[in-house]
């Protein structure tokens, strides 16, 4: 269809920016998950990148949520790495910015299950499972010991 004088005059119309940015809240958000399962799996980057047939660097940049990933990528994502793909979206909410690094605990917990499942003796995984029981529940009687003095006005130690 021919153009008039008028179209040519006619500016484009406007793009929310939101529309005209390469990535999002919400792309960032997925990218952090990714990179949370990711580490979770024990996977380096480069293996996730061979596995999903993208370059380490398109690789990185999902995780960095600089880039979208398609619907389709994203589907073959949550294959490799053994999860649905409503997983990444958890955590999300509309009006809230999701948390866009892991805490230090989340990643000292993530390196924990990593090297656990690593540990290819079923006596040494049981021995390291009973210690952290053990640990946890003498964390917590001091907490509930610290807890129950304060309630009968006695200063904890």
């Amino acid at each position: 269809m021919p153009t008039t004088s008028e179209d040519a005059q006619r500016p484009a119309p406007a793009v929310p920016e939101k529309l005209g940015q390469r990535a999002n809240a919400a792309d960032r958000h997925v990218g952090s998950r990714i990179r949370e399962r990711r580490i979770m799996m024990g996977l380096s980057q480069q293996q996730l990148a061979r596995m999903i047939g993208v370059t380490y660097q398109q690789a990185h940049k999902y995780e960095r949520g600089l880039n979208r990933i398609s619907a389709g990528r994203l589907f073959e994502i949550a294959q490799v790495l053994g999860v649905a793909v409503s997983w990444f979206f958890d955590g999300l909410s509309a009006n809230a910015e999701p948390r866009h690094e892991v805490s230090q605990r989340q990643r000292m917990c993530l390196e924990l299950a990593r090297n656990f499942a690593l540990i290819d003796n079923e006596k040494h995984q049981e021995a390291l499972s009973q210690m952290a029981r053990a640990l946890a529940a003498q964390s917590q009687a001091v907490l509930s010991t610290e807890t129950n003095g304060l309630d009968e006005g006695v200063e904890p130690h």
